[in-house]
């Protein structure tokens, strides 16, 4: 697992499993050497995963007592081992906190699943910049992207409410719902995320794919890689099926920035024209993952009367 940036990680040049230990918590444990020599071991431990843990409520205390000052208080002659500490995994932390709460006020997941389809941008206005790009964007979707795959993520903005129950068939949390780089403030001990006025109720697998479809060429991992660590953070939050359904759900809510780039964009065109290859295979995945799904139609027609709250949620360029 990664470490968070600015931590003492940062500085390793070997990591290597430690297996033949006596501990019975449960944590990993790594042997690491650093760039000048120092070998340390590192721990990483879900607080509460063990027997001890879970009997106590554990918080997470043994990184509280370093982080807060306590351990450096400790009598002359008494010391502790611990260097580095850090908290991963912001988003899934969240996650967990609120899977099966009611949240009140959240964005729906029928309206998140429709946030930038043509028939929302165009009922939130014309005069707008911004969602002229996006209707530009998806008419070169339509004509840049295989026409089944197309097809079916026109059919998502006609009936959200299909997919929407798909995704929920294995419980929904609180998810950020704009979880962009921008959004993200790291700090020495731990993550501040800004910008919550996209908060949805979701399952966690929703925002990883709105993250992969906004951010993963800024990423130094692939988008493999991002979604294995999404695995092991979500633990028995993960439910396989629901992440390939996400993963139909974030090409429905950036295919037209894709198509837009590729078309318009010679820069980043071939990066982008690569990008939306992956993203073809993931939504034909999710595809085999549905049963029966809507009749897809080619275009949306008429705005919805409803399209005005819809067009709230339509806040600024993601390029």
């Amino acid at each position: 697992m990664s470490a968070m940036p600015g931590s003492i990680l940062d500085r390793a040049i070997r990591r290597e499993p430690l297996d033949s230990h006596d501990g019975r918590s449960g944590a990993v444990l790594e042997r690491v050497v650093l760039d000048d020599g120092t070998k340390l071991v590192v721990k990483t431990a879900a607080p509460g995963a063990d027997l001890p843990g879970a009997a106590t409520k554990d918080p997470g205390r043994e990184l509280w007592l370093w982080s807060s000052g306590i351990l450096g208080q400790l009598p002359a002659g008494v010391g502790h081992a611990i260097v580095d500490g850090w908290q991963a995994g912001a988003a899934t932390a969240v996650h967990h906190r609120f899977v099966g709460q009611q949240v009140a006020r959240l964005c729906p997941l029928e309206r998140r699943l429709t946030l930038f389809s043509p028939r929302v941008i165009a009922a939130a206005g014309s005069g707008d910049p911004f969602g002229a790009l996006v209707a530009r964007g998806w008419e070169y979707f339509a004509e840049i992207a295989p026409p089944d795959v197309a097809a079916e993520v026109f059919a998502v903005f006609d009936h959200p409410e299909l997919l929407a129950s798909q995704l929920r068939e294995n419980g929904s949390t609180l998810i950020h719902g704009d979880l962009w780089l921008v959004n993200v403030a790291l700090q020495p001990r731990g993550v501040v995320l800004l910008d919550w006025g996209l908060a949805t109720e979701a399952p966690a697998a929703l925002e990883l794919a709105s993250f992969l479809a906004g951010n993963a060429s800024s990423v130094h991992a692939t988008r493999e890689q991002i979604i294995d660590d999404f695995r092991e953070l979500c633990g028995d939050l993960h439910h396989e099926p629901t992440l390939r359904l996400a993963m139909l759900a974030g090409l429905a809510e950036l295919g037209w920035n894709k198509a837009l780039d590729i078309a318009q964009n010679p820069q980043i065109a071939e990066r982008e024209r690569a990008d939306l290859a992956w993203w073809v295979t993931q939504a034909r995945m999710a595809l085999n993952t549905t049963g029966t799904r809507t009749p897809p139609r080619s275009r949306p027609a008429t705005p919805e009367p409803q399209a005005q709250d819809h067009g709230a949620c339509v806040r600024r360029e993601r390029r």
